[in-house]
């Protein structure tokens, strides 16, 4: 039989108490004793930051040559891998200016929209 609902002799399991995102505090008795946890989490966290930092860190150590930035009239030399990671955290701080620029107007618009109910 190919149907997706169960047989009479199988039994129709019980629907899971507790959290089912795995974010809560509660523990459950059907849940999962190996799933994701926020220290593994961190965990990870952890370890992909020490490896973008070892690769910043042979970037850093091959691109030693020296090169001329001119910015708003200044001129002057730095480092290439000095260059580029300045201009890699402008970059992203521009980008996370926009994103929690975007954060604060859905906030607004939630709370207005509760305000209003």
């Amino acid at each position: 039989m190919s149907t997706d609902q169960p047989s009479p002799a199988e039994p129709t399991p019980a629907p899971a108490s507790g959290p089912t995102s795995g974010r809560g505090s509660g523990t459950s008795t059907t849940s999962d004793p190996l799933r994701g946890s926020r220290t593994s989490g961190i965990w990870i966290a952890v370890v992909t930051l020490i490896v973008v930092l070892i690769l910043l860190a042979v970037f850093i150590l091959q691109n030693t040559n020296t090169v001329e930035i001119s910015y708003f009239g200044w001129t002057g030399t730095a480092p290439l891998s000095a260059s580029l990671l300045i201009a890699a955290a402008g970059g992203a701080l521009l980008v996370a200016a926009a994103g929690a620029l975007r954060i604060l107007q859905l906030r607004r618009r939630v709370k207005r929209d509760r305000k209003a109910h």
